[in-house]
């Protein structure tokens, strides 16, 4: 930037017309074509930041005014609607509008470093590329510009500005009581925020609980799949155990299975009368159903148990890959140095195998936060609790978020709630994966 400001003081008056009339610097040097792209992107900016961005942006604040109406029509002898602000279009196209115009400012600086680049070159008597070299530049030493150009574009259009439009969200009082064009919603500022740590107690206390049981789920559905899988492998992939391929197949019928439909079947069988309860009852081994679904402590044990049978499989295939790729040449040292099966597996399975798979295991821990289908499919959150608000016992906060905004609509507590969950996932991933062998000592095992 300091360099862009000497060359703009240092530049004739094309260079310094170049910040009110975008490409005249290039125009003047005979970049005829780039000149008039830059005039055009400029031309276009103001034609869609007068004629349609700034009656949204002028709004920004108040999130509109005027409510939509119904008013009686005496000559009709109907009702007739009289259409007003409308909230959300207001805050989606204003931060459309202020990202068009951040695009636009980041162009004008590109327009003014051009214009400073082809003075000096006209200066120092140097070739000025045409528009067909540059052209082929971003074909040649400046591809990568041209291969990130579309993913950028879809990254800001489809992740950056909903996440911002979701922040936005949260510091309104969008809810079921303010549903747009009807009804505006307003900026409220810290106050769903308050509500969840400290004005509302039963916001309070349904956050404060489901996010310790959300964190609970996430170690043992993780963590039961990791250890179980890796016995499950190393039992699998030991020389005495025979049709190893059989064994494999078997246990990977459960995930050729789509998992919504396994985890619905398995929610009808664990009803009180379900096909469980009833074979239970049958064989005389219970005289009432058991509660499978109802109970809280054994809703919570199901779900993890369940959730053990349809993830086991993936980290088994995971381990079985890892086991077969250890250097058979750290067993034999070992074997030659006097180390049993046991010391094998501890100082030279085991911490190989956690090498490899410590990014892995991160990822699917922050799957696990965030694991809709088990929870949703099996119990649906049940079972429902009078001190939770809008949520049920085995809820994980992606559920909860979920339930408030289809059923209750209160998309403002939800947005509020996913931010939260962002920086849990976030914080959470990074700090651990930072801290792994992976990263530290990823040059260790070649």
């Amino acid at each position: 930037m300091k360099q862009l400001l000497i060359g703009m003081r240092q530049g004739d008056i094309w260079v310094k017309g170049s910040c009110l009339v975008m490409g005249l610097g290039c125009i003047k040097r005979k970049q005829i074509i780039k000149g008039f792209l830059y005039l055009a992107a400029e031309a276009l900016f103001f034609l869609f930041f007068f004629g349609f961005g700034w009656k949204y942006l002028q709004h920004f604040l108040t999130l509109g005014e005027n409510a939509q109406k119904r008013i009686w029509n005496e000559s009709l002898q109907i009702y007739q609607r009289v259409p007003g602000d409308n909230s959300m279009l207001i805050l989606l196209f204003s931060v459309l509008t202020v990202a068009v115009t951040v695009l636009f400012v980041y162009l004008w600086l590109l327009n003014l470093k051009s214009a400073v680049y082809v003075y000096r070159l006209e200066k120092e008597e140097k070739h000025i590329p045409s528009f067909s070299e540059d052209l082929r530049s971003l074909l040649d030493e400046r591809f990568h510009v041209t291969l990130l150009s579309v993913p950028m574009t879809t990254l800001l259009l489809f992740t950056v500005l909903p996440i911002i439009f979701m922040i936005l969200i949260a510091f309104t009082n969008f809810d079921a009581n303010h549903q747009p064009p009807g009804n505006l919603f307003t900026w409220t500022g810290l106050q769903n925020v308050t509500d969840i740590f400290l004005g509302n107690a039963t916001k309070t206390h349904t956050f404060t609980g489901i996010l310790a049981w959300t964190m609970v789920w996430a170690v043992f559905a993780t963590f039961t799949n990791y250890i179980f899988g890796m016995l499950l492998a190393i039992i699998i992939n030991h020389k005495l155990v025979r049709l190893k391929k059989m064994w494999r197949t078997w246990f990977m019928i459960p995930i050729a299975i789509p998992q919504f439909v396994s985890l619905l079947l398995v929610s009808r069988a664990l009803e009180p009368t379900g096909a469980i309860n009833v074979a239970l009852m049958e064989l005389g081994w219970i005289e009432t159903p058991l509660p499978f679904l109802t109970d809280v402590t054994l809703s919570r044990i199901v779900v993890i148990v369940v959730n053990m049978w349809i993830g086991i499989p993936y980290t088994m295939m995971t381990f079985s890959g890892v086991l077969m790729n250890v250097p058979e040449e750290l067993y034999e040292s070992a074997a030659i140095d006097g180390a049993g099966p046991v010391r094998k597996f501890v100082n030279i399975t085991l911490p190989y195998m956690i090498f490899v798979t410590a990014p892995a295991t991160i990822t699917t821990f922050v799957g696990n936060i965030n694991n809709f289908n088990v929870i949703y499919l099996l119990t649906a959150g049940g079972p429902a609790s009078l001190d939770y608000y809008q949520a049920g016992k085995t809820d994980l906060l992606v559920t909860w978020l979920y339930k408030l905004t289809v059923d209750q609509h209160d998309y403002a507590l939800a947005s509020t709630i996913g931010i939260f969950i962002f920086m849990i996932v976030s914080v959470c991933s990074l700090t651990v994966y930072n801290r792994t062998g992976a990263v530290k000592k990823e040059d260790m095992f070649q």
